[in-house]
């Protein structure tokens, strides 16, 4: 079955700037999201930390505004797409966040 990463965007606030409660409200929604995923969710991914962008020119700056990933299972893009139906990251309605989806291709390998 095809794998996608999603790659959260959008300046999040970081857990240890919520309210021990504000912080279970949160972590519920998660827990939510990957209960109705269940087995489509191979990768439940990580939280981004600081970052940096290294070009190709040897130049260095600032990495895109990404605060995390996971990675699902699911048969196509599409499919992918409607795994994010209720994710909390998308839950605030204002624009300010977005999951970028990308499917994980096999390495070409020369045998």
């Amino acid at each position: 079955m095809p794998r996608f990463m999603m790659v959260y965007k959008g300046e999040a606030t970081d857990m240890s700037d919520m309210t021990p409660e504000e912080g279970a409200a949160v972590m519920a929604k998660w827990g939510a999201w990957m209960e109705k995923l269940g087995p489509a969710l191979t990768d439940i991914g990580a939280p981004f930390g600081p970052g940096s962008s290294v070009v190709d020119d040897g130049t260095s700056g600032d990495a895109m505004a990404a605060t995390g990933y996971s990675i699902v299972e699911a048969s196509d893009l599409g499919a992918a797409e409607a795994l994010t139906v209720g994710h909390p990251y998308l839950s605030e309605g204002k624009g300010d966040f977005a999951i970028d989806i990308f499917e994980l291709m096999p390495v070409p390998m020369d045998s």
